[in-house]
C-alpha cells in the first residue's frame, strides 16, 4: 500500500537521522568523560577508545528507544503540520490503521532493544570493569606518569618523576613522600631505574637525599646516599561481579533482591519501546490553536517520567519494598491503559488537554 510504504520509508530516513545525533552525543560525552578519568590516572589512556566504544555498546539500547519515539514524533507531527494526514484521513486511513506500518518499522528495532538489554549491556559492563581492574592491578611504578604526583593504592606514598624511558625501566627527578607512625620520610633523587631480586622489584634511587622527621619539628634526619632501593608493591584488586555486569540467565539462576532488580530494568526497556511507539501515533496530533512545540514538550516530560519510575522500580524491588512481579509489570501496564486511552480520545476526536477561553476566543 502507498500509504504505508510511504510511511516506513520517511520513519527509516527520520531514525537514521536522529540516531547519527544521538550517537555524536553520546560519543562527545563519553569522551569527555573518560579522557577526564585518564587524565586522572584512573584508566589507562590506551584504553580510552575501547572504553568508549564498550560505554556506548552497553546505552545503544536507551539511545533505540529515544530513537523509535522520536523519530515516529517528528514524522507524523509533520503529517500534521503539512496537512498530509488530513489527506490520509480523508481517504479513510484511521488512527489505528497507523499501527500496523509503524509496528513493522519498528520490530527490527525492538529486537535489537532486546539483545542489547539482555546480552550487550551486561557485556559491556563486564568488559569495562575487567579493563579498570587489570590497570589498577599494576605496580605502583606502572601507574606512574612524567610530571604528575601519583599516589600509591596499597601504601601512602606519593611518587614524582620528570622524566621516565620508554620501557619505564630508568627515570628522572624522582620525588618519593611516605608516612609511617606519624612520621614523614621525603626522598629526592637524580636518577634511577628499576631492578627484580628474589622475585621482587624495587625501584633504585641513586645520588639523592632522604629526609625523615616528624611535622613541625626542627630535629629533622637529612641523610645522603648513592643507592636506596625502595621495594615495589602490587595492587590486588578483587573482581567482584556487580549486577548490572551479570549475564541475564544467571540473574534468574539466582534471584537475590538485587538480581530480579536487575532484571526488571533490563525487561523493562523493549516494554517501554513498545509504549511509547504506540504512544507517538495520538501524541503526534497537531492542533492548529495551540503551539507547535508542546508535542515535543509533553513527550521529553513523558520519556523522562517513564524512565525515571522504571529507575524507581528498580530501587523498590532492590529494597523490598515492592513484589517482583508487579515490578516487572506493573509500570507498564499503567502506561500500557494511557496510551489507551490516549488513541481512545484521538478516535473521538477530543483533545487531551482543553485550550482556555481566551485562547479558543482568539483563534475564532
Amino acid at each position: 500500500m502507498i500509504f504505508e510504504r510511504s510511511l516506513q520509508r520517511e520513519l527509516a530516513y527520520t531514525a537514521g537521522a536522529v540516531f547519527m545525533v544521538l550517537l555524536t552525543i553520546m560519543l562527545t560525552t563519553m569522551m569527555i568523560r573518560i579522557v577526564g578519568f585518564a587524565a586522572q590516572g584512573q584508566i589507562d589512556p590506551k584504553d580510552v577508545v575501547v572504553l568508549i566504544g564498550l560505554t556506548v555498546i552497553g546505552y545503544l539500547a536507551v539511545m533505540l528507544i529515544v530513537t523509535l519515539f522520536v523519530s515516529i514524533l517528528f514524522v507524523l507531527t509533520r503529517w500534521y503540520r503539512d496537512s498530509e494526514m488530513v489527506v490520509w484521513l480523508a481517504s479513510g486511513v484511521s488512527q489505528t490503521q497507523l499501527i500496523k506500518p509503524i509496528a513493522v518499522f519498528a520490530a527490527p528495532i525492538i529486537i535489537l532493544i532486546m539483545f542489547f538489554a539482555f546480552v550487550g549491556w551486561p557485556w559491556s559492563n563486564a568488559q569495562s570493569k575487567l579493563i579498570k581492574a587489570r590497570f589498577q592491578q599494576r605496580d605502583e611504578v606502572s601507574l606512574l606518569a612524567p610530571g604528575q604526583f601519583r599516589e600509591s593504592p596499597t601504601t601512602n606514598r606519593v611518587f614524582f618523576i620528570e622524566k621516565m624511558s620508554p620501557d619505564q625501566a630508568n627515570v628522572e627527578n624522582v620525588f618519593v613522600t611516605s608516612t609511617e607512625g606519624g612520621k614523614v620520610n621525603v626522598i629526592v633523587s637524580k636518577t634511577g631505574h628499576t631492578e627484580t631480586r628474589d622475585g621482587d622489584r624495587f625501584i633504585v634511587l641513586e645520588n639523592g637525599r632522604r629526609y625523615d622527621g616528624e611535622p613541625g619539628q626542627p630535629n629533622f634526619r637529612i641523610t645522603e646516599f648513592e643507592r636506596y632501593g625502595v621495594k615495589i608493591t602490587n595492587h590486588q584488586v578483587v573482581n567482584q561481579a556487580t549486577t548490572t555486569s551479570i549475564p541475564t540467565p544467571a540473574l534468574l539462576r539466582q534471584p537475590s533482591r538485587d538480581n530480579l532488580a536487575e532484571f526488571a530494568w533490563r525487561a523493562g526497556l523493549p516494554l517501554m519501546a513498545i509504549n511509547l511507539m504506540l504512544l507517538a501515533i495520538p501524541l503526534s496530533y497537531q492542533n492548529p490553536q495551540r503551539s507547535r512545540t508542546i508535542n515535543f514538550v509533553m513527550a521529553v516530560l513523558i520519556y523522562l517520567t517513564y524512565s525515571n519510575l522504571l529507575n524507581v522500580v528498580q530501587s523498590w524491588i532492590e529494597q523490598g519494598k515492592l513484589a517482583f512481579g508487579v515490578g516487572l509489570v506493573g509500570l507498564h501496564v499503567v502506561m500500557s491503559l494511557i496510551v489507551a486511552f490516549n488513541f481512545w480520545l484521538r478516535v473521538r476526536n477530543r483533545p487531551l488537554f482543553r485550550l482556555p477561553l481566551f485562547a479558543r476566543s482568539k483563534g475564532a
